[in-house]
């Protein structure tokens, strides 16, 4: 009778491990000091659901308390003559605490699952304010200048009407920038002669390394376009190894006076999130826009 009441309550415990790991920890090594004065073989099979537990879902540094406490108690049973033997000794030391490294591991994993979530939070809001905020900050203005000069409200209504565009065309880049769709920059730039150059695979990357990619490109375009009489931009992309590297020059004038802008810091922060480098600056022929990005780590 004594064998099928302490049966039930290993197995009851299984039942409140997700819920009430901290009880369920409690039971199972009363139950496995309550086995201690009965010539029983499984008393370590309790210590790994308990330290497993504990280690995953609620205090990790309860289970090695846990397994070295019960350790204690069956070291303690030998010595006091108890019929224990030595095999639960070794199941409460090597069932112990192989389940509390397991469950130390599903712990990292579920808070690093919840370190991407909050980066990639993190990452779309950067991507809202980066393509959409100063647009809609410069038709508000557009706006307020309109009903201050009627006379200009026609030209001021074109100006939001190009802005919109704009807007709206960055809205779609961005719901598309899962995928790295580089060549399509292209087709919308208008002006200096493009080239763009790959090399190795680049498909099939992990999407915050093809996102920032695109990112790099479409920022170095823009600044190309606008801050430089550029006629020619070259864009490299090449597969090296476990990197992937992006190259971006153009042979305009550099800047007096280089200030950098929310765009450039926003691509360096998110090159410094990949754990990738990026150089940015003046040549002997133009400009310079250089990233590497690792892509096996993600």
């Amino acid at each position: 009778m004594v064998y099928v009441l302490l049966s039930v309550a290993v197995c009851l415990p299984l039942v409140f491990v997700r819920r009430l790991p901290l009880s369920m920890a409690i039971l199972s090594a009363t139950v496995a000091m309550a086995g201690t004065g009965y010539d029983l073989h499984w008393p370590g099979r309790l210590v790994a659901v308990a330290g497993f537990c504990l280690a995953a879902f609620h205090r990790p540094r309860l289970a090695p308390v846990l397994v070295a406490s019960l350790t204690w108690t069956f070291v303690f049973g030998l010595m006091t003559g108890s019929p224990a033997g030595v095999l639960p000794v070794t199941d409460v030391v090597i069932m112990g605490v192989a389940p509390i490294g397991v469950g130390y591991g599903v712990r990292l994993q579920r808070e690093l699952t919840r370190l991407r979530i909050a980066e990639h939070r993190a990452q779309l809001a950067r991507d809202v304010h980066d393509s959409v905020g100063h647009h809609l900050t410069a038709i508000k203005m557009q706006a307020v200048a309109a009903r201050r000069v009627p006379a200009a409200a026609d030209r001021t209504l074109s100006t939001i009407a190009e802005l919109s565009t704009t807007a709206l065309s960055e809205v779609r880049d961005f719901v598309r920038d899962v995928r790295m769709d580089i060549p399509g920059l292209a087709d919308r730039l208008s002006g200096p002669d493009l080239r763009i150059t790959t090399s190795g695979s680049t498909t099939g990357l992990p999407p915050s390394v093809g996102q920032t990619a695109y990112r790099i490109v479409q920022e170095a375009l823009t600044n190309a376009v606008r801050h430089s009489s550029a006629t020619r931009i070259h864009v490299r992309l090449r597969q090296e190894h476990e990197n992937l590297a992006v190259l971006v020059t153009d042979n305009g004038t550099a800047p007096a006076a280089f200030a950098e802008g929310n765009g450039i810091r926003g691509i360096r922060e998110r090159v410094g999130l990949l754990g990738g480098k990026i150089h940015i600056g003046p040549t002997r022929h133009g400009w310079k826009v250089e990233a590497s990005l690792p892509v096996a780590r993600w």
